[in-house]
């Protein structure tokens, strides 16, 4: 026989026991969001030790240990933002999960920073500013702190919106606006800043240009023959030596640019050097994986995934030797002048400053890097292996291209360009290529007056439906409300670090 005194007093325990349940829950989600910026400023704070450890006795100590967590935090929001180019498409195109991408990017930036960043950077970023306009050191130490907090800040803002920016742009609009607030206007190199608003538009161009035509390359080539598997023998091989040259090439002229003394001629040599043993290599690798592969497209995919991976590696290895400079050559620079009391164009970097830097950027990108991940490499368009691929290769010889030329180039604006590229060249090729609709109504599509019927052909491209207008303007390949925030974003990169730079400066400026 059930109490029915007691009852009630169950239902409530049962309720309030119910809501403690939830308010843990609750506390375990709100605590989860926490746990990244905790440790963000735990890394703040030991880099800031670790500089003390450094600069014991010396009677500008606390300036150098200042320096070191904005530096420190610099590093973070280049991690966070940046590395995603690499790893992005790779993530994207399912050729790598996060976990692995994180891993790999983590070690091969950390790799790149120590073992090829170099010793001795700009202290003045490439030029920008004449270092005798600035004045006394110590106005050049406030202009070097005012560049290092503004470039980070708008780092941070571009990726909690879920924006790719070049942080070499960032941290070159630092550089000006507290170049203008210290000397004036007339202290700025205009004809640098020239090539470097150039490259907002050469970069993204260039890289997208040289995508899309890969991308129609593999298509013709491959994609859109009868015989699949025998095309992609042939071809397949091809662009995986291409991109082996075209990485060595890269490497050469940028990755390893601190350690050997490389011209583009000889980098081309060694390019082609790896070109043709790769190919070698490749067409026994490529014939073993293919063997047994059904003629379709799902197949494909699985023989580009090996040098995506590869590719992400070395893009990120580039990366770590090239951008370090971004966080810790202003920071080398604050060093030199408080340590020697004097202004110079060029200074080494200390050992401890390099590896809040290299240390910095890696924790970063795994505390805070997956959202620009996703970004790259889901949400502006669908990639598969092969478009991923066509982002990398883009990525290297684009980079190779605009050396050759002279041409002002940023990495970030060359990949998300590319990943651009390869978007809009599907929007293409799917409404109007005469190719692709001969392919598929030879494997029995039909077209209809107002659309395709996919008659079980399995085709990415199909997803796009000639049904309207409107259908049409809705289902477009690249989201257009990602391009539109990415490139207003780029735009805005140097003109709005550079504002948020001269009013810290003036605030420092007040407060010395």
């Amino acid at each position: 026989m059930i109490d029915t005194a007691t009852t009630p007093r169950k239902d409530t325990l049962d309720k309030d026991l119910d809501k403690l349940v939830h308010v843990e829950e609750a506390t375990s989600t709100v605590a989860r969001g926490l746990v990244a910026p905790g440790l963000g400023l735990l890394f703040l704070a030991l880099a800031a030790v670790f500089a003390g450890s450094y600069t014991i006795g010396e009677p500008r100590a606390i300036i150098i240990i200042a320096a070191a967590a904005i530096g420190a935090y610099m590093a973070l929001n280049i991690g966070a933002n940046d590395v995603a180019n690499n790893v992005g498409p790779a993530v994207g195109a399912k050729a790598m999960t996060l976990g692995g991408a994180l891993l790999i990017a983590a070690v091969f930036e950390t790799a790149g920073a120590l073992i090829a960043g170099g010793d001795v950077v700009s202290t003045i970023s490439k030029g920008i500013i004449d270092p005798a306009a600035v004045g006394t050191p110590e106005v050049f130490v406030r202009a070097m702190m005012a560049a290092l907090v503004s470039s980070a800040l708008w780092i941070n803002l571009a990726t909690w919106i879920g924006a790719p920016v070049s942080t070499t742009h960032s941290v070159v609009g630092g550089v000006v606006g507290a170049g203008i607030a210290a000397a004036g206007f007339s202290s700025v190199d205009w004809s640098t800043m020239t090539q470097i608003a150039a490259s907002w538009v050469v970069s993204p161009v260039v890289g997208g240009i040289v995508a899309a035509l890969f991308l129609a390359f593999i298509k013709t080539t491959i994609i859109y023959q009868d015989d699949k598997i025998s095309a992609a023998r042939r071809w397949v091989p091809l662009l995986i030596a291409l991109m082996a040259g075209a990485f060595a090439a890269y490497l050469a002229t940028k990755g390893l640019k601190h350690l050997v003394r490389i011209d583009l001629a000889d980098a081309l040599l060694i390019g082609l050097g790896f070109f043709v043993v790769t190919w070698f290599g490749a067409r026994i690798l490529v014939y073993r994986q293919s063997e047994g592969m059904e003629n379709r497209n799902q197949s494909l995919r699985r023989l580009f995934h090996l040098p995506l991976v590869i590719s992400a590696a070395l893009l990120s290895f580039a990366h770590g030797a090239n951008d370090v400079a971004n966080a810790v050559g202003p920071l080398a620079a604050i060093v030199f002048t408080v340590q020697q009391s004097a202004v110079s164009t060029t200074v080494a970097i200390p050992l401890w400053v390099m590896i809040i830097g290299a240390a910095g950027i890696s924790l970063g990108l795994v505390l805070f890097g997956p959202k620009l991940i996703r970004m790259v490499g889901e949400q502006i368009t669908k990639l598969n292996p092969m478009r991923a691929f066509c982002v990398a290769l883009s990525a290297a010889i684009t980079v190779i291209i605009a050396s050759g030329l002279g041409l002002p180039i940023s990495s970030t604006h060359t990949a998300v360009g590319a990943i651009f590229g390869v978007g809009f060249f599907r929007e293409w090729y799917t409404a109007r290529s005469k190719r692709r609709r001969a392919y598929l109504e030879r494997k029995g599509v039909q077209f209809k007056k107002n659309g395709l019927s996919e008659n079980g052909e399995e085709d990415e491209e199909l997803e796009l439906q000639t049904t309207s207008r409107e259908e049409i303007a809705r289902r477009k390949l690249v989201r257009r409300v990602h391009v539109r925030t990415i490139v207003a974003a780029w735009v805005t990169t140097v003109p709005a670090a550079a504002l948020l730079s001269a009013g810290i400066f003036l605030v420092l400026d007040l407060v010395a």
